[in-house]
């Protein structure tokens, strides 16, 4: 028997793993796990070259959790990863793959989370950390966390952490790790940096290499819309609104949100049911019944509680919630387009998502079109035509009841048949109604009007031209946003961050920042103009609000980003150039002052963050 062939069983893992698995709904390893676990298990070096959605995630927490000691509780195994987003995910899937480990705890740490809350929950010791490499190294230095029992250290997803800037901070971690403690490395790709990193601390590695496999479903018509999140209910039940279909599941990531998404989808009128794990067989395979026999239209479920589900009348799929990994996509889409009939699977992606998107693209091999969120007008015609549909029906019956009851109504409420005809639709349509919210939007309208506030000439009165100061030319406005040449269907806003070429800084810097703090993908990242004081970013339009808010504190070559839309900030001249923006009056906050230049706040900075031309991840 072949190793990609063996059972998880036949590879060694304790029960409890064993069992977890099964519950997971886990039937055999992926290539790269077959070929992971025995190495590292045994206590070797690997370098582990896979795309993000092969099972890596599993190829190195199944056999480094089976060497955990529960009873010590002390940081055993550390992964570094690229993004906070990456390394929550890492976490739950070490505390799902655990789940029957009493006494087993896993920490995720990243910049942007409360540092106290980290604190608090490193001194509870937890046997396993997944954290971003500035942060990591933060706490290391702050002596809050300790490596002396450190069995295994995994660098996830390496040549990510090194277009983000991070080999720095990831050398300085792998030369303070125990010097007998296992390495692994996972990477895409093998650039000659990662190989340098690889040939320095790994010992005698094991190479290990999987092809991404490329599974295309012809029968699937597949599409995504990309949303913030607090938008998601709203452009779900236009979707569902729009789209013929007789059968549907929606899947999302956990049980809380599948009875959650359940309950709301009910309260506006859609005949719908939870299938999640933790219910019972009797429940789970009533709700699959009624789906079969069209009493319900809506399963919102779970992976775990999907698997194995065949009903030939689902013709839509909706991922609610973006799969972590690709095979979860293949398993989750393949649950309609069978039979021979034809289906349709819709992604619901953040910004933050969009480059597991792309991931998902490249190991299926598909093109995943976008899809507009449907307009309120047309979810309005959809209605009013369903509701034509129901009332022609009607018309068919004997109605010369209703005729006297409504010439009664009419004459005692004095109005006229129309006016009570569209009372009694309004009466109707309360739970699902014409007219929907307009779902927000920004509204870009101030900048239609800048350009003639540009033209209207300088300050000093006349034609008489400004003396020049600088061999560099100095804007009066920071301009229009550019649309990003790979993606010209995605919508790009101006940025304002408060750190220059005064204080050293480097367009890598910024990429690297925001592509770690924001979760965003570098491609997705616009046109950065360097001026003395403050500098421009393209991003692209409705970043949550939240982002935004981490993103004002992240400091860059020792200074606070302060982002804010550029909006109608315009440039004062200060002698040197382009110069230092100047906002509307009434944006500035109260006690504002922001060093100049190259002045450094008070307080203690690590050296990682004085270094100008590498990215941090800082809370």
């Amino acid at each position: 028997m072949s190793s990609n062939e063996r059972t998880f069983r036949e590879l060694g893992l304790s029960e409890n793993l064993l069992r977890a698995l099964d519950e997971l709904g886990y039937e055999k390893p992926t290539p790269i796990q077959s070929a992971s676990i025995d190495p590292l298990m045994a206590g070797q070096d690997i370098i582990g070259q896979a795309q993000t959605g092969t099972g890596k995630t599993g190829a190195f927490a199944l056999p480094l959790l089976n060497k955990v000691d529960i009873r010590l509780n002390a940081p055993q195994i550390l992964v570094l990863a690229p993004t906070r987003e990456l390394a929550v995910q890492v976490a739950e899937a070490f505390g799902s793959y655990a789940k029957h480990m009493k006494g087993f705890h896993v920490l995720p740490i990243y910049g942007g989370q409360s540092m106290h809350q980290q604190l608090s929950a490193l001194k509870r010791g937890p046997q396993v950390i997944v954290g971003t490499p500035g942060r990591v190294m933060d706490h290391m230095r702050r002596g809050t966390l300790k490596l002396d029992a450190l069995k295994a250290l995994v660098l996830d997803e390496a040549d990510e952490m090194l277009k983000m800037g991070f080999i720095d901070d990831i050398e300085w971690v792998l030369e303070h790790k125990p010097a007998n403690s296992q390495l692994a490395l996972f990477s895409a790709t093998m650039p000659e940096q990662i190989k340098r990193v690889a040939s320095k601390h790994l010992t005698n590695p094991v190479n290990i290499s999987i092809a991404a496999s490329h599974t295309t479903v012809e029968s699937i018509e597949q599409c995504y819309v990309q949303v913030s999140q607090h938008n998601k209910l709203e452009a779900l039940v236009r979707v569902l609104e729009v789209e013929n279909t007789e059968g549907i599941i929606i899947f999302v990531r956990t049980r809380n949100s599948c009875v959650e998404l359940a309950e709301k989808l009910e309260a506006r009128g859609y005949a719908s049911s939870p299938l999640h794990g933790d219910m019972n067989q009797q429940a789970r395979e009533r709700a699959v019944e009624q789906l079969k026999s069209g009493k319900l239209d809506i399963l919102i479920a779970t992976d775990v509680a999907a698997r194995g589900l065949d009903v030939e009348r689902i013709g839509h799929v909706v991922n609610y919630d973006i799969p972590y990994d690709s095979e979860a996509y293949v398993h989750r889409i393949g649950r309609t387009g069978r039979a021979g009939r034809t289906g349709m699977a819709i992604l619901f992606v953040t910004h933050r998502e969009m480059r597991m998107l792309r991931t998902i693209e490249r190991a299926t091999n598909s093109r995943i079109s976008p899809m507009k969120i449907p307009s309120p007008e047309t979810v309005a015609e959809r209605r009013l035509s369903r509701l034509g549909e129901q009332i022609q029906e009607t018309l068919n019956t004997d109605l010369d009841f209703m005729k006297n009851a409504v010439a009664e109504l009419c004459t005692q409420l004095e109005i006229d048949t129309d006016l009570l005809a569209a009372a009694l639709l309004q009466q109707v349509q309360q739970e699902r109604p014409l007219q929907l919210p307009q779902i927000q939007e920004r509204q870009r309208d101030s900048r239609d009007e800048r350009g003639s506030r540009e033209d209207r000439g300088s300050r000093d009165g006349g034609d008489r031209p400004r003396r020049e100061r600088s061999s560099r030319p100095s804007p009066t406005s920071f301009g229009q946003p550019e649309g990003l040449k790979d993606n010209p269907d995605v919508k790009m806003n101006r940025y304002v961050i408060d750190v220059g070429r005064e204080n050293g800084v480097g367009v890598g810097n910024i990429v690297g920042a925001i592509a770690n703090e924001a979760n965003i993908d570098s491609r997705y990242i616009g046109q950065i103009q360097l001026y003395d004081q403050v500098t421009t970013v393209d991003l692209p339009d409705g970043m949550p609000k939240d982002v935004l808010t981490h993103l004002r504190k992240v400091r860059v070559c020792g200074r606070p980003l302060n982002i804010r839309e550029a909006g109608d900030e315009t440039f004062v001249d200060s002698g040197r150039g382009a110069a230092a923006p100047r906002r509307p009056r009434g944006d500035r906050p109260s006690g504002d002052r922001r060093p100049r230049g190259g002045d450094r706040p008070s307080g203690d900075r690590s050296s990682a963050e004085r270094r100008p031309r590498k990215p941090r991840d800082n809370g």
